[in-house]
């Protein structure tokens, strides 16, 4: 069935896909097949690199799992602290007063000009100038501190992007009962906004937990990457410490992006049940041309 945005495929277009589609498999095997290869003549598919992972406990409750946790932990701090800092700063972006939106962008686009790594650098040099973090917490402090910074300034851009996307009329009609420009903001356009913004929003989310990683690599961050390190020095396997580092990775990502999808699905049909405009509807309403005008009700 075809819509607004795609069209049906004809029978060429449906046997040049299965052609692609079979040609990408082809080269994705032989490329497996190549780093198996590769990795066996370097004795890296060996059963003691691996054996470690299922018959040594201590893999996990030593390095896998403490390294897991605190990854967890800045990932979720920094979450926690850059989600409503973001929504503030997006939506003072558009403020009708010049003297709240200009600085605020400046604020944002500095910040998301300079690396994520840099600014974990400098909150760490600035927490040894001031002193008033131990040295034990100043890792964990400099990395979400630079997550913040950074995704804050990310997220404020998605959600001034979100609340853009809504149809005008939406804005129009608060304003014909009376609303203020507050009042809009937080009971019309923001509430609406969510559910645009929430794959963008989870991207990145899993960014910001991937990102934790850069600390473990430069300042000493005794997160999950950094676990890669003390094992593969313990048992000498680093690929496979790798491999199933990465792994882990996968796990927790995936586990994410479910939960959001669901509780996206769950938004919109809360939204569509009280006759909210969500963006799935904006193309809709844009294929009828101006629906419902010179129609009888």
């Amino acid at each position: 069935m075809s819509s607004v945005l795609y069209d049906t495929p004809g029978p060429k277009a449906k046997t040049r896909n299965w052609v692609y589609t079979g040609a990408f498999l082809v080269v994705l095997a032989l490329v497996l097949w190549w780093a198996l290869s590769l990795m066996a003549e370097k004795n890296q598919l060996d059963a003691d690199k691996w054996s470690p992972f299922v018959t040594d406990s201590q893999v996990w409750t030593t390095y896998l799992l403490p390294g897991l946790g605190e990854t967890l932990k800045a990932g979720l701090i920094a979450m926690v602290i850059a989600l409503p800092l973001g929504a503030l700063l997006g939506i003072a972006r558009l403020s009708d007063h010049a003297w709240i939106r200009v600085p605020v962008g400046t604020v944002v686009e500095f910040f998301r000009a300079i690396p994520v790594l840099m600014l974990m650098f400098f909150s760490s040099a600035l927490y040894v100038m001031l002193g008033t973090v131990s040295s034990d917490l100043r890792p964990l402090y400099a990395v979400v501190t630079g997550l913040v910074l950074y995704n804050a300034s990310v997220i404020a851009e998605i959600v001034r992007a979100g609340i853009l996307t809504l149809p005008r009329g939406q804005t129009d009609a608060a304003k014909a009962i009376g609303m203020r420009k507050g009042q809009i903001m937080t009971y019309v356009l923001v509430p609406q906004a969510v559910t645009a913004m929430l794959p963008a929003l989870v991207s990145q989310l899993v960014v910001i937990l991937k990102d934790t990683a850069l600390g473990g690599a430069a300042l000493g961050f005794a997160d999950l990457m950094s676990m890669n390190r003390q094992i593969s020095a313990n048992y000498s396997n680093t690929i496979a410490t790798m491999v199933v580092i990465a792994l882990i990775y996968i796990a927790v990502n995936f586990a994410l992006t479910t939960f959001a999808s669901w509780l996206e699905g769950r938004l919109r049909k809360s939204q569509k049940g009280t006759g909210a405009v969500v963006a799935g509807d904006v193309a809709e309403v844009d294929a009828g041309g101006a629906a419902g005008v010179g129609e009888a009700p």
